[in-house]
C-alpha cells in the first residue's frame, strides 16, 4: 500500500515542484533588470575601489600589490581622523535638531488646528527641492561678510555679526544648510506615518480625558518609531556623505575649510588633486563601512526598543 501511494503521489508532487519552479525562475527574470543595474552600478565600483586599496602607485614598477599597508595608513592619518571627528561632531549637532524640528512641524500639521495648512506645507518642504549645490551657494552668498548679507547688516547697522564662514563657526554654518534643506523630507515622512494611526485610538484616549500631550507622547511617538528610526538612519548615512557644502564653501573660506574637512573630500582631493588614488579608494572602503556599521547598529537599536 505505502508503494502504490508513493507511485501514485510522486507524479503530483513533480508537478507542483515543477510549477513552482517555473514560478520562482519568472520571478528572477522580473528582477534581472534592476540585478544587471545594481551589479554594475554598486557591486562593481565597491569591487573595484576595493581592489585599488590594496595596491600602490609607483613611479618606478607600476602598481606595486601592498595587502593592507593603505588601510594601515590610513588608521594612522591625523587628516583623515581629523575629518572623521568633525564630520561626527557635525552628526551630533546636526541628526537631533533636524528630526527635532521635523517631528514638530509634522505634529503641527497632523492637529489640524494651522490656518494656511497648504502654505505652512508647501514652505516646509520646498528647500528640499533646491538642489544641494543651489542651496549652498545661496547660503555662502548670505554668510558673506564682504559681499553677502551678514556684511551688508553690519554696514547698514554698524554692528559686528560673527562670521559663520570663520573656523569656529563654520561647522554649525554647514549644518545649518543641511537641516534648512532637509526638514521637509523628513516631515512628510513624519507626517504621512501619523496620518495612518487609526482614529480609534485618538477617540478612546479623548473618552479618558488625554490631553495633546499625553497623547503625542502615548500614541503618535510610539506609532511612528519606525519612521522616526528610518529618518535617523538617513540622516546619519547623509551626514558621513558630507562633501557638497564644504567643497563649495571652500573658495569662500580656505582658512576654515581645508582639503581634509570630510573624509569624502579628503578622498576626492587625494585622487583628483594628489593623484593618490589607491589610498583615496583605502580612505572611501573604511568610511562606507563605518557608516553601515553606525546606521546598522542604530536600526537595531529603534527595532530593539520597537520590540
Amino acid at each position: 500500500m505505502t508503494g502504490l501511494a508513493a507511485s501514485t503521489s510522486t507524479p503530483t508532487v513533480r508537478r507542483r515542484r515543477a510549477v513552482s519552479d517555473r514560478r520562482a525562475f519568472a520571478g528572477w527574470w522580473f528582477l534581472t533588470p534592476f540585478l544587471i543595474v545594481f551589479l554594475i552600478s554598486f557591486v562593481a565600483p565597491i569591487l573595484y575601489a576595493v581592489y585599488l586599496s590594496v595596491f600602490r602607485s609607483q613611479l618606478i614598477g607600476g602598481n606595486a600589490f601592498v595587502g593592507l599597508e593603505n588601510y594601515a595608513r590610513a588608521l594612522q592619518d591625523p587628516q583623515f581622523w581629523s575629518g572623521v571627528g568633525r564630520v561626527s561632531l557635525l552628526l551630533v549637532l546636526q541628526v537631533p535638531l533636524l528630526l527635532i524640528i521635523a517631528l514638530a512641524a509634522a505634529l503641527a500639521l497632523d492637529s489640524g488646528k494651522l490656518r494656511g495648512m497648504a502654505f505652512f506645507r508647501i514652505s516646509i518642504f520646498l528647500p528640499y527641492a533646491v538642489p544641494a549645490v543651489v542651496a549652498t551657494l545661496i547660503w555662502g552668498f548670505m554668510y558673506g561678510t564682504n559681499f553677502g548679507l551678514v556684511g551688508n547688516l553690519n554696514d547698514i547697522f554698524s554692528t559686528s555679526l560673527p562670521n559663520p564662514l570663520a573656523p569656529s563657526n563654520v561647522l554649525g554654518a554647514i549644518a545649518n544648510i543641511l537641516i534648512w534643506g532637509n526638514v521637509g523630507y523628513n516631515m512628510l515622512i513624519f507626517y504621512a506615518a501619523l496620518r495612518v494611526i487609526p482614529t480609534e485610538l485618538y477617540e478612546a484616549a479623548a473618552i479618558d480625558g488625554a490631553g495633546q500631550f499625553r497623547i503625542i507622547t502615548a500614541i503618535k511617538l510610539p506609532a511612528i518609531r519606525g519612521a522616526l528610526v528610518i529618518a535617523a538612519i538617513f540622516s546619519i548615512i547623509g551626514s558621513f556623505q558630507l562633501f557638497n557644502e564644504p567643497q563649495i564653501l571652500q573658495p569662500m573660506a580656505p582658512n576654515a575649510i581645508p582639503t581634509y574637512f570630510s573624509p569624502n573630500l579628503y578622498s576626492y582631493n587625494l585622487a583628483f588633486s594628489g593623484g593618490q588614488q589607491n589610498y583615496s579608494a583605502t580612505v572611501a572602503i573604511i568610511m562606507g563601512v563605518a557608516t553601515m556599521v553606525v546606521a546598522y547598529a542604530v536600526q537595531l537599536r529603534g527595532m530593539r526598543k520597537g520590540n
